[in-house]
């Protein structure tokens, strides 16, 4: 299979590739230079690592303790 490069640099992925490897429209894709080619692969899926959430929100903040006690955090009440 072969295409062509636009002037933009941009070029059309064969629709036999595309159905095989399941890309759509919105996709990302990761270009890789290995030795004399070029490997185009699809990229990773946010969405795909999203699963539990564990680790999506990062913090400079120290970490709470496991032993920490929240009810030490309670205003008592007059």
């Amino acid at each position: 299979m072969q295409t062509t490069i636009t002037s933009k640099g941009q070029v059309t992925i064969p629709r036999d590739v595309r159905q095989h490897f399941g890309l759509q429209q919105g996709f990302a894709v990761a270009f890789s230079i290995v030795g004399d080619h070029i490997e185009l692969r699809p990229a990773p899926s946010v969405r795909a690592n999203m699963a539990s959430g564990f680790g999506l929100i990062q913090s400079n903040q120290a970490g709470i303790p496991a032993d920490f006690d929240v009810a030490s955090l309670a205003i008592p009440t007059p």
